[in-house]
Order: C-alpha cells, then sequence, then structure tokens
C-alpha cells in the first residue's frame, strides 16, 4: 500500500487568499488526523508531550475561527475586508487605503456596481468596452487577417472570464447598480458581448438557470454526463456534438414537455434570432464575421462541454441525486481567481443564488456535510484539465490531485482512491437510472 497521497499536495502561492486559508485547514485535518494515529502507535494520547520529537503535535486553528475570518473577509463594514479589483493579484486593505489611484478607482466602481465585493466585474467591463467593442468595429471596417487572428485570440482568452461575469449576472439578476443609467448598461451590455464571446442572446439563461439547475445532472437535463462513459473519447464527442447541433431545437422541446410554452417561444426565439443575425452580417463581411462571431461560437460550444463534462464527471453509484455526490469542488488558481469561485459548484449547486465570493466560507461552514456525504475536493487542477486527463484515463494523477476530506477518504491509499474515482465515471443505463432517480 502506498504512502497517503495528500504528501504531495502543495499549497500553490497564487491562490487567492481564501482559498489558501481552505485549503490550509483541509491539510490541518489530514495532519491531525495522522498525528493522531501515530500516537496511537506509540502507544500515546493525543494530549500526551512527546519528549523526544519523533511526533510533534500542533495547536490546530478551529473551524470556527477559520470562518469568522473568511466572512470578515467579504464584509465591507470590517476592517480586514478585501473587495476584489482584479483577478491576477489580491489587493491588500492597506495597499487599498495607502493607493489615491486604487481609493479613486475603487470609489467610482461602488457606485456603479451593486454589490462592493465586485469591483473586479466593474474592471471588466471597462476592459470589453475598451478593447472587444472597438475591435469588433475596426474588424468590420477594415479587416486583416493578423488582426482578426489578434482578436480571435483575445476573446478565446477572455472568454472564460467573462462566461463566469455572466454566470453570476444571471443568477443575481443584474450586477450593476438598479438606477439610471446603470441598470440599463447591466440589461444591454450582454447583447453586445455574449456573440462577441461565443454565447448566443440569453441561451445561457435559459439553458443554465431555467434547465440545468432544474435538473441539475438528472436523467432530464440535456447536458447529464450520466449516460456517458466519463473516460470515453467517443463518448464525449457524441455527447458534445449533441449540444452543438441540436441544443438549439432540444432546449425549446425540453420546455414544451414541461408545459412552459413561453420559455419555448424565447428560448427558440432569442437562438434562431442570434443565428439570422450572424448570417447577415457574414453577408455584409464574411471574414471579419467569422473572426469575431464564427469561431467565438464554436469555440465556447466545445468549451462549455468540457467544462460541464468536468463539472460532472463524477457521480456517485449509490446516491446520484445529492448535489454532494454529483459535483465536486477545485481548489485552483484558474477555477477561482480567474473564474469567480467556479470550482466551488457543489456550494453553487447547493444554492445557485450564492455570492461567488460566499463559496469558500460556505464550503468551511458545510465542511462536515461534504465530509459526511463523501463529497469530492481537488486541487491544482481545473475542469477542462479534469476532462482531458479522464479521457487519458489516467486516474493516477487525478488521485494525486485529490484533498481527502473525512476519515474514510483519509485513510485511502492512493491506489484505492484511482479505484474509487474510476468507479465513478461509469455510464448509467436506463434501468438504473429509473431506479435512482424515481420521482
Amino acid at each position: 500500500m502506498s504512502s497517503s497521497p495528500h504528501h504531495r499536495i502543495q499549497v500553490n502561492p497564487n491562490l487567492t487568499l481564501q482559498d489558501r486559508l481552505v485549503l490550509k485547514g483541509l491539510l490541518d485535518d489530514i495532519n491531525a488526523r495522522e498525528t493522531k494515529e501515530k500516537l496511537k502507535e506509540v502507544g500515546q494520547s493525543e494530549n500526551e508531550h512527546v519528549g523526544n520529537g519523533s511526533v510533534v503535535t500542533q495547536v490546530l486553528p478551529k473551524d470556527q475561527d477559520l470562518i469568522t475570518h473568511l466572512r470578515s473577509l467579504n464584509n465591507p463594514n470590517h476592517h480586514s475586508f478585501q473587495p476584489t479589483i482584479f483577478q491576477t493579484f489580491d489587493i491588500s486593505p492597506h495597499s487599498l487605503s495607502t493607493n489615491p489611484i486604487l481609493r479613486t478607482y475603487t470609489r467610482i466602481a461602488t457606485k456603479i456596481i451593486r454589490d462592493p465585493k465586485d469591483i473586479v466585474i466593474f474592471t471588466h467591463l471597462l476592459l470589453y468596452f475598451s478593447t472587444s467593442l472597438p475591435s469588433t468595429i475596426y474588424l468590420y471596417k477594415n479587416f486583416t487577417y493578423l488582426h482578426g487572428i489578434i482578436h480571435t485570440l483575445m476573446q478565446i482568452w477572455y472568454a472564460g472570464a467573462y462566461t463566469l461575469l455572466k454566470h453570476q449576472h444571471i443568477h443575481m439578476s443584474g450586477v450593476l447598480m438598479k438606477s439610471f443609467p446603470w441598470n440599463i448598461i447591466d440589461q444591454t451590455f450582454p447583447y453586445i458581448f455574449d456573440p462577441l464571446h461565443g454565447h448566443t442572446w440569453n441561451s445561457y439563461y435559459y439553458h443554465h438557470v431555467k434547465h440545468h439547475h432544474i435538473e441539475s445532472n438528472g436523467p432530464n437535463d440535456l447536458s447529464s454526463t450520466i449516460r456517458y462513459q466519463r473516460d470515453s473519447i467517443s463518448h464525449f464527442l457524441q455527447y458534445w456534438a449533441r449540444f452543438f447541433f441540436l441544443i438549439w431545437i432540444d432546449l425549446p422541446l425540453y420546455f414544451l414537455r414541461k408545459k412552459k410554452p413561453i420559455s419555448a417561444f424565447k428560448a427558440l426565439f432569442w437562438e434562431i434570432s442570434n443565428y439570422f443575425t450572424i448570417y447577415f452580417l457574414y453577408t455584409i463581411n464574411t471574414r471579419a464575421t467569422i473572426f469575431t462571431l464564427i469561431i467565438p461560437l464554436v469555440v465556447m460550444r466545445l468549451g462549455l462541454m468540457i467544462g460541464n463534462w468536468g463539472q460532472h464527471a463524477f457521480v456517485d453509484d449509490i446516491n446520484p441525486n445529492s448535489d454532494y455526490r454529483s459535483s465536486i469542488t477545485l481548489i485552483d488558481v484558474s477555477s477561482n481567481r480567474f473564474g469567480f469561485n467556479d470550482g466551488y459548484h457543489t456550494s453553487h449547486h447547493l444554492n445557485p443564488r450564492r455570492h461567488w465570493r460566499d463559496h469558500p466560507v460556505s464550503f468551511m461552514e458545510g465542511k462536515k456535510k461534504y465530509s459526511d456525504e463523501k463529497a469530492l475536493v481537488f486541487t491544482n487542477i481545473d475542469y477542462l484539465m479534469i476532462t482531458f486527463t479522464l479521457l487519458r484515463k489516467d486516474y493516477n494523477k487525478l488521485a494525486k490531485c485529490l484533498v481527502p476530506i473525512g476519515e474514510e477518504q483519509m485513510k485511502m491509499s492512493l491506489e484505492e482512491i484511482e479505484a474509487m474515482l474510476e468507479s465513478k465515471t461509469a455510464a448509467f443505463n436506463e434501468d438504473k437510472i429509473e431506479e435512482k432517480f424515481k420521482s
């Protein structure tokens, strides 16, 4: 049996402050258990002093202290409050109070955004208005292939963060102040930037909010992974192809089956309207439309399915209805620093309207439940890499990224974790679906 796999876990210094605190807390739990086991082996109680230094006990911070600290970071009235201004790096309260440029920028932004934690959203909107929009307009006026390639690469780079910004927007019913003129900008900017990042108008809202969170990866979810073998390339290609070619009609038909004809009409109307707009612009400037609208659309729809596959790749065969057992939590830089804490996917499914900054503290508050439910937590890997790693059947790498929580996972060897993860990627047949998803 191999040594405990958590010894390989490194705390990435580029994690957000909240993620570093959460991950260190989980690693402290593992170390505390191992210390307890070592003390048992030498016949000493947990409270005995070890004089020879062979086993060192530590006074571990209480979870409640960590929870209190995490809450203070999100509380605008607390001296420890840290608004998110940029994604690439954190701004300390000292820097915010001593830098006049940051103070002025923050003061302006807080008059425009609804939540003082969301200054980064204002930052991103400024970025898109100053780069994406003028670049697109210029390509239609004076297209060159060099500009087209650079623009497309820029939009692909932006796409992940924009999608998660939009994710916050649709779940919270907006992100800017409800007063004029910000309410108008709040309602209209998605119609400008969605197509530039590969989304069709309102499709994300109807598919994600009105559909995915209702069905929650169950058998009626059009993006459900349960019927597919999640480490199979051919199954993934089937999964992506159905979404790419049929979602325009599958989603309206779903709403009709659920006796929601208005939602069916709206979903179809916005999807078709977007396609006709792309076709119209294609007739005006073919090359500009390919680089600004068509390539981003193809890339986005591939990315969405790669991401969703990773988010719901590991499904428990005993209780697949549980949000704890059909989704995962990631503590990684890409998902949380650059993706508005998208790594806390289980927390998001438990409460879709939870603010993105509140996911780490919610995770710590519910840590015992996560442990009892045998939830999966990974670090130093994002959803895209989970999908790619699964399709290579590299369970060893996935096992090394798992952060064990709870006694059962902590006792597992690396090989046992690999086997456990592989068991959660098996496709469900219709008989099993009927058994496990009874109404």
